[in-house]
């Protein structure tokens, strides 16, 4: 399925990164595991799953040279394990991994499993992994245990493999995204960066929150436009997980800052924050690093007006992350046949022409 950018859909003035992806930042990977099953209920089967886990590393020696990191609240409707320890030390040390609401548990097992093979040192000292999770239960039978600690090492993997990889990501209804909607189309994973002097930034969304109504492509108030469509009954309270990474040195404090600014792309994309919606981003800045006491290794901190290019670029990024979540992803069947269209139809690109 075509990108934003390739439907002629440019947001923005800044240049964008060779991939337009978070892979554009160096050292970083993502990998998804997608979980696609039609089965019967159990005990014949374990249901219908559309899930699966989304792995963003951002530095392979993350444990041993902690990672930058700070995030911000915009409605707290979800959960983001390892956001308190970041908020309390500027710091993280493991990858990101992102997943349905009710797995966020064996992902989490899973993520400390993995950390504990590649360090065995966390065992003596500790590790507290960093998992978010958004509600995919319109689609994806939730009542059952889908995900494996199999499918997280193989999100993990992949994740390690396509570092440097050169070419975009997959989006759209792959890995922790399957089962996501945005805006009543069919969301999920999106990713978009930007260039801003000699530094990358990069943002990657798991998108699953708005009406249809809201929704506003490039300043087009496309749901307005759009004939009334029956979409089914009201799903449950979205929510939208939010990643920043940057090769800027950036500390703690700074990547709070620029965490926060992904609300200002959403919101240019419609987004309202509803009551139920659990909009919780992170930043995270490879360009300079901690050693596991927190000690800084002495790179010069891009803070304060200078702070003011990467703001711009989350924002630009934060809303075509949007875009590609959704142009990206084909039309979804999943669980009692709810379903969730694919916004990339020729109505709706007759109304963006």
């Amino acid at each position: 399925m075509p990108r934003a950018r390739d439907l002629g859909i440019v947001i923005g003035s800044l240049p964008t990164g060779p991939t337009n992806s978070v892979l554009d930042v160096a050292g970083v990977g993502l990998g998804h595991t997608t979980i696609h099953r039609d089965e019967p209920p159990p005990p014949e089967g374990r249901g219908v799953a559309r899930t699966g886990v989304s792995v963003l590393v951002l530095a392979e020696d993350a444990f041993s040279r902690l990672v930058p990191a700070g995030g911000a609240v915009l409605n707290g409707a979800g959960e983001c394990t390892g956001f308190i320890t970041a908020a309390e030390w500027g710091s993280t040390e493991t990858p990101v991994y992102l997943t349905s609401t009710l797995q966020l548990g064996r992902v989490y097992d899973s993520a400390c499993r993995i950390e504990l093979a590649v360090n065995p040192e966390c065992a003596t000292d500790f590790v507290i992994p960093v998992v978010a999770e958004c509600d995919d239960s319109w689609l994806n039978d939730a009542r059952r245990m889908q995900v494996e600690h199999e499918d997280v090492v193989a999100a993990w993997e992949a994740s390690m493999a396509s570092r440097g990889s050169g070419s975009p990501p997959d989006e759209g209804a792959v890995g922790s995204g399957t089962g996501m909607s945005c805006f009543d189309f069919k969301g999920g994973i999106g990713t978009a960066s930007r260039i801003v002097g000699d530094h990358i930034v990069a943002v990657l969304l798991m998108t699953n929150f708005g009406s249809r109504e809201e929704c506003i492509v490039n300043g087009v108030p496309l749901g307005r436009r759009l004939a009334e469509t029956a979409v089914g009954p009201p799903k449950p309270a979205g929510s939208c997980i939010g990643i920043v990474v940057t090769d800027a040195a950036v500390d703690g404090a700074s990547c709070s800052r620029l965490a926060r600014r992904i609300g200002l792309g959403l919101a240019r994309a419609g987004s309202v924050a509803h009551h139920g919606s659990g909009e919780i981003f992170m930043a995270f800045g490879t360009g300079m690093r901690l050693d596991r006491d927190g000690k800084p290794d002495g790179t010069p901190v891009v803070t304060g007006r200078a702070l003011d290019p990467l703001f711009a670029a989350v924002v630009e990024a934060s809303e075509e992350a949007v875009l590609n979540s959704m142009f990206a992803a084909p039309t979804v069947v999943g669980r009692d046949g709810n379903t969730s269209e694919s916004i990339h139809t020729a109505e709706i690109m007759g109304l963006l022409g």
